[in-house]
């Protein structure tokens, strides 16, 4: 990938290797563009992110990389940050970094793409889950603090699928996320996981693209080995829905580069 945004570092407390390691990995990988977006904190599912104590660090030593890598990459700084009504912080949101990615990982503070919480499944209407995640994905977008909607149908990972056609519950999800001028990421994590399908599913890329939509690549790598996983497929699938260009941020700012 010519652009990989979505990366983390041990801060988080789940991802393995230092932060060189994972430049290493992506400059190998012919990536010009390397984010760095770890779990932002947040009160709540704390042994899955970083402390607010751990900010200052993890934001100094990603620009003490900047400046060490910049003959190599250009390296971004950025957090993941779980939407989630009335835990957000606004430490957070106001970082003075490149960007932010807005993701939901919780209905309900169930965590649905954990596997410790997988038996929960069982216990709720398919399709009821699906309306409640995009509901908190239009949620997100609407809100205005993100630049980057995150694995957008993350809740697929474990394989479940509505019985009704995914779009319906989608698409005023994909309708805030243009109206709110966020780009949607092209995740490879997708592949690695039971649904073993990119992030977004073809359908609802289909409507992305229809929407006009900017795009952005991601690799959401939890260890060195996982940055630029299928980036060749990734790449590919977006040029077969007629993108050539990927953004890209720095201080918040959109800049579209030609892939």
């Amino acid at each position: 990938m010519l652009a990989d945004l979505h990366n983390h570092t041990p801060l988080c407390n789940h991802a393995k290797g230092e932060p060189q390691a994972y430049i290493q990995k992506a400059i190998e990988c012919g990536c010009s563009y390397f984010g760095f977006s770890d779990h932002a904190p947040m009160e709540f599912d704390q042994a899955y992110r970083m402390r607010f104590e751990d900010m200052e660090y993890y934001e100094k030593s990603i620009k003490e990389l900047q400046r060490s890598f910049q003959n190599d990459i250009e390296i971004l700084l950025a957090y993941e940050v779980d939407y989630m009504p009335g835990m957000m912080d606004e430490r957070v949101l106001k970082a003075d970094v490149d960007y932010l990615i807005g993701s939901v990982h919780f209905i309900d503070k169930w965590g649905f793409d954990n596997p410790e919480f997988l038996e929960e499944y069982k216990h709720r209407d398919i399709d009821e889950i699906y309306r409640a995640y995009f509901d908190l994905v239009r949620d997100m977008a609407k809100s205005g603090y993100f630049q980057i909607a995150g694995h957008l149908d993350l809740i697929k990972v474990f394989g479940y699928r509505p019985k009704k056609d995914v779009r319906l519950y989608a698409k005023e999800a994909i309708k805030a996320i243009k109206d709110a001028g966020m780009a949607v990421e092209l995740s490879t994590a997708g592949y690695r996981k039971p649904c073993k399908e990119a992030y977004p599913s073809d359908a609802l890329l289909e409507m992305i693209t229809e929407y006009d939509i900017a795009i952005t690549f991601g690799s959401d790598a939890h260890h060195p080995k996982q940055v630029g996983f299928m980036s060749e497929t990734i790449e590919k699938k977006a040029r077969d829905f007629g993108y050539n260009k990927c953004a890209i941020y720095r201080e918040k700012e959109q800049e579209l580069i030609i892939f």
